[in-house]
């Protein structure tokens, strides 16, 4: 070996076959891109993310024209629960409501808003 990259080249197969492959999977990530900013449009999205002592729960609102629901993870129960509701509105209210009782059972939020990605 003279130079040094040749020895990455051979082990992570640097050749042609691997730029189509990144163009089909570029054009396939831009197509649910799209999607999503279409859904994104109508949808409602909200995350709290709560703590108590060494505890975490999460409480989730997805919520639309056609309805919403309410998703809530509590670490001392061994799955999650969902709710769903007939309209928006009625979900917005439950989420606050839920969040509000959380927070007088002792749970501080530690974040409130979009679910992050990344």
């Amino acid at each position: 070996m003279k130079d040094h990259n040749d020895f990455f080249d051979d082990i992570i197969d640097v050749g042609d076959d691997t730029d189509a492959e990144d163009l089909e999977y570029t054009d396939e990530a831009d197509e649910f891109d799209d999607e999503d900013e279409e859904e994104d449009d109508s949808m409602v999205v909200r995350t709290a993310l709560l703590k108590k002592n060494d505890m975490l729960a999460l409480l989730s609102l997805k919520a639309g024209d056609s309805g919403g629901q309410i998703v809530r993870f509590d670490p001392r129960e061994s799955l999650p629960s969902m709710q769903s509701y007939e309209s928006e509105t009625e979900a917005r209210k439950w989420f606050a409501r839920s969040l509000a009782t959380s927070r007088k059972n002792g749970w501080s939020v530690v974040y409130d808003g979009e679910p992050l990605v990344g």
